[in-house]
């Protein structure tokens, strides 16, 4: 499956990854429908349960910050961008915890998606119901960049892991304002081509930090795509040229920066530091303030 193929979709886009899917796997469509309304389900339920709760992780690096956002006063009046930044950070900080999330592609990704889809969805007063379709299509999108490059940061640095899901939430998200197939590629391109060249590099080896915050900033990302896309707007790149771009980028990539916590924010002296704290059985109180 390539993004030009869901591009020249007939409208919806998810009917045709759906149907597609189906014919590949044997799958019955409607048990995928409802297999991904479950889904849905599970990413609401992370979300509660991420907004409820304070509680550190385990190294106690996260674990309060989207109570925080989501209880702190709306000085920006902007409350679509703080809905879609507290679930992203509820759900990954369940991550953190331990708690059940679903990988959307992966745990370390795993705020984008809901961040995004059910953010704008809960903020225009949309049901489940009705994010099944953009869903089915996000997971084809992830199909479509997985097939170029491995989904994870280790082999790719965070560019293939949250510019995968933000390219996944952007092209959900704008199906479900309507856009057309080519719209959604096109957004799904948009994030992913600023995403370029980021690397992957927790603080400790742990994915809390700078992961938490990183999966808010890019549920943003995805739907400034969306709202780009809808607008008519569109990658100048091809979008399966920007995949191959991607790709390219994380092969060339050096291992410190995927993964290894061998580089870039792991390796500052707080970072260092933190380290050598986890390596000793001092997981906590960190030397910071919440």
């Amino acid at each position: 499956m390539k993004l030009e193929d869901i591009m020249q979709a007939p409208a919806p886009a998810s009917e045709w990854v759906l149907r597609q899917d189906c014919e590949d796997s044997g799958l019955d469509p409607q048990a995928v429908r409802a297999e991904m309304l479950r889904r849905i389900g599970e990413m609401r339920d992370s979300v509660e349960r991420g907004l409820q709760n304070d509680a550190k992780s385990i190294t106690g690096m996260v674990g309060w910050n989207a109570k925080g956002l989501w209880e702190a006063q709306d000085t920006l009046n902007a409350p679509l961008l703080v809905r879609v930044q507290a679930y992203a950070m509820a759900v990954n900080e369940e991550n953190a915890r331990m708690g059940r999330i679903v990988a959307a592609p992966t745990a370390g990704s795993a705020g984008t998606v809901p961040g995004a889809l059910l953010g704008v969805a809960d903020h225009l007063g949309l049901n489940d119901e009705q994010l099944v379709g953009p869903l089915i299509l996000a997971a084809g999108i992830g199909k479509a960049i997985s097939e170029k490059m491995f989904i994870s940061g280790a082999a790719g640095g965070c560019q293939a892991e949250i510019g995968s899901s933000a390219a996944m939430a952007a092209a959900a998200v704008t199906e479900l304002m309507g856009g057309s197939p080519r719209a959604a590629v096109h957004a799904a391109a948009l994030a992913l081509t600023n995403t370029i060249g980021l690397v992957c590099d927790p603080v400790g080896g742990y994915v809390e930090v700078p992961c938490v915050s990183r999966n808010a900033f890019f549920a943003v990302h995805a739907v400034s795509a969306a709202q780009l896309a809808l607008a008519n707007l569109e990658s100048f790149i091809p979008p399966d040229e920007v995949v191959t771009a991607m790709a390219e980028v994380g092969r060339m990539m050096p291992p410190a920066l995927r993964e290894t916590a061998e580089g870039g924010l792991a390796q500052t002296p707080t970072g260092r530091q933190i380290m050598e704290r986890m390596e000793s059985g001092e997981m906590e109180p960190l030397p910071m303030s919440r």
